[in-house]
This record gives structure tokens, sequence and C-alpha cells, in this order.
């Protein structure tokens, strides 16, 4: 009994901590790249490099309630890039029971973590970890990390790599919540310093009205 009891604790603590894995997910892509949004939120500190690429937005009715990044671990005395990517994964309101991926466009380094999601709610703002651009033939990473804040309060934080500093968070969406992304993402520099993702903004979405 004291073991089925001590079970039953550690799966509500992984589902209230946004760590409980969820699935089917399927990619979304550019499939509903035309749904209408609200609002764009960003942040000050992204960085120089790179052009703004394609927005990827959740189906209709969808929100992100969760997501992934990708990184690169430190390559120490070899070209650091950290962030590479992000992934929202997005569920229809209330109902988790299938959900889609959108990522717009990634680096080619690292590996995707493992998936981090709002116990309840939906993302709503964010914050990046970026390292300012330290002059000529410096190692540049730009982005090395992001933290949600999810509606229902608490905060995910991507598991990054640590150079540079947060900055502010961006405004919140006003009604409804985060459903799209674009990346801003320097190309691949063929044996130069690759930073690839620089920035990255969101879209919000409004709850449709009852």
């Amino acid at each position: 009994m004291g073991y089925l009891m001590y079970a039953a604790v550690a799966v509500l603590a992984l589902v209230a901590s946004g760590w409980c894995k969820e699935e089917p997910v399927e990619r979304a892509g550019l499939k509903f790249s035309s749904r209408k949004y609200s609002s764009v939120i960003n942040v000050p500190n992204g960085e120089r490099f790179g052009s703004w690429t394609w927005p990827e937005m959740c189906p209709d009715k969808f929100y992100a309630v969760g997501f992934s990044i990708r990184v690169e671990s430190n390559q120490y005395n070899q070209d650091d890039t950290a962030l590479n990517g992000v992934r929202l994964i997005c569920a229809r309101d209330q109902d988790r029971s299938f959900l889609y991926s959108v990522e717009s466009h990634v680096g080619f380094f690292g590996e995707w973590s493992q998936p981090q999601y709002c116990p309840g709610g939906v993302l709503e703002s964010f914050q990046l970890r970026v390292e300012p651009h330290p002059g000529p033939y410096v190692d540049d990473t730009t982005v090395n990390n992001i933290r949600f804040r999810c509606s229902s309060h608490p905060v995910l934080e991507g598991p990054g790599t640590g150079w540079g500093e947060y900055g502010p968070w961006s405004p919140v969406c006003p009604s409804g919540g985060i459903c799209g992304l674009e990346s801003k993402m320097e190309e691949y520099q063929h044996g130069g310093d690759d930073s690839t993702l620089n920035d990255v903004r969101f879209y919000c979405c409004d709850r449709p009205k009852q």
C-alpha cells in the first residue's frame, strides 16, 4: 500500500510540474499558417544575425500548452550555437487528447528536449536568455534559453545553456494565448561562426466568443 501511494504521488507531481508526456502529437507545419491572430509578442534582447523566416500556427481553436527546445550542448573549444529552435505543442481548449506541434525554422545542431506542459491553461508570455554579440573573432551563441509563463501562473524554463542573461518578459497575450511562432535564424555558415537562432516572436489568438 505504501509503495502504491508513493507511485501515485510521484505521478501527480509529474503532472503538476508539466513534465507529463502527452501524445499523440502531429506536426502541423504550414498547414494552418493562414489562421488569424490578434497580436504579436516579442522581447527587446534578440540578436542581430539572420532573418525572420516564416510563421507556423496552431490549428483554429488550438493554443500552445507546452514546448520543447533544440539545444546544442557546450562544445568547449569548438563552435557553440546553444539554442537552435523552439517547438510549441498545441491543444484544443481544455482537451489534450490530441496535440499538434509547430516550430518555424530551426537550426541543424543539438537535440530536442522532452516537452514541458502547463499543468493547466496555456502559454501566454515568454523571456529569452541571450548572449550579446561579443565582437569580431569571438564565438557567438546568441539565444541560449527560453522561459514561458502559463496562464495558470507556473513558469516553465527550457534545459538550455547558460551564457548570457535573461531580458525582460514579453507582454502577455491579452485574450486567449500563444497560438504560433516565427524564428529569426542565421543560416548555416559552412565552417564559419554559427549562431543559429537569434530571436523569436509569438502570435496571440483570442478565444472564440461564446
